[in-house]
């Protein structure tokens, strides 16, 4: 049931995406001294080689390949780049997933927990945070992690909602998350990734949440090359649930710049759109 592996998709368009995006969130919420629970519910292995034989499609060509070594970036852009290059040397041989990304910037007041149930990806994940304070890896279900952790005793959380949706109910399943904990912690800044492979399933998940009864929900979807049943994921897109109130200005900036540089000839487009207020 597990075979999804993110090491064949790393730095892809959508990795460039949910990971700016990410950081966003993450460096404003850390300006602020109080600890922060960072929870990930689908971790991965948090470290991909680029230059391994299994790494044949190359989709970070397409992605952080294109833009990695560009000139005057969109200021959101040029602060997620950095970060990847901080598990690099001169040139990009390896991509840091959410994971490593976040470890790199907890301080002594955050906390980092980890979820990841593919055997294989739970062991390098353990071996890639090994000796790291503050981060516990698990090998469970993130949904049932989620549910578990908050809200947590600082009241402040950061949540990362980003299954493979190689299992259909996943689409379900996020949706039902997501209400759950901003039920049970209404404060939270919650970040939910999508792949669009087929666009009526992420127009369902859309209406769930506006349906939901959470407010401040934000969406920024980037897309590569028009909607196209039967030909893989076209699209990704991030909703956000308490987004910083930078990050909207931050997406107005770095979305249209992504468009132009990652679209197949010439057809990638955006959205950024408010979801419910």
């Amino acid at each position: 049931m597990l075979s999804y592996r993110h090491a064949y998709h790393a730095g892809n368009h959508a990795d460039v995406l949910k990971h700016c995006v990410w950081l966003c969130c993450l460096e404003y919420l850390q300006r602020k001294e109080t600890g922060l629970r960072i929870i990930d519910t689908h971790s991965g292995a948090g470290l991909y080689s680029l230059t391994a034989e299994r790494e044949k499609n190359r989709e970070f060509d397409t992605g952080i390949g294109k833009i990695y070594n560009q000139p005057n970036l969109p200021e959101p852009l040029a602060h997620y780049l950095a970060s990847v290059r901080e598990s690099n040397r001169k040139t990009l041989a390896l991509y840091p997933g959410s994971p490593l990304l976040t470890s790199h910037r907890l301080r002594p007041q955050d906390e980092l927990w980890l979820h990841e149930l593919h055997g294989a990806d739970h062991a390098l994940l353990r071996k890639n945070l090994q000796g790291k304070k503050r981060v516990y890896v698990k090998c469970e279900d993130g949904f049932a992690g989620l549910r578990a952790l908050v809200p947590p005793p600082t009241r402040r959380a950061l949540v990362l909602i980003d299954p493979s949706y190689e299992i259909k109910s996943d689409y379900q399943k996020v949706a039902e998350a997501l209400t759950q904990a901003s039920r049970r912690f209404a404060s939270g800044c919650y970040l939910l990734w999508y792949p669009v492979v087929d666009r009526a399933r992420i127009d369902t998940l859309e209406k769930q949440l506006r349906q939901s009864g959470i407010g401040g929900i934000q969406l920024f979807e980037l897309g590569v090359r028009p909607d196209s049943p039967g030909h893989g994921m076209t699209a990704s897109g991030m909703i956000v649930v308490n987004p910083p109130w930078t990050l909207w200005s931050q997406m107005e900036e770095t979305l249209p710049w992504l468009a132009a540089e990652l679209g197949e000839n010439g057809q990638g487009y955006y959205r950024q759109e408010t979801i419910s207020e």
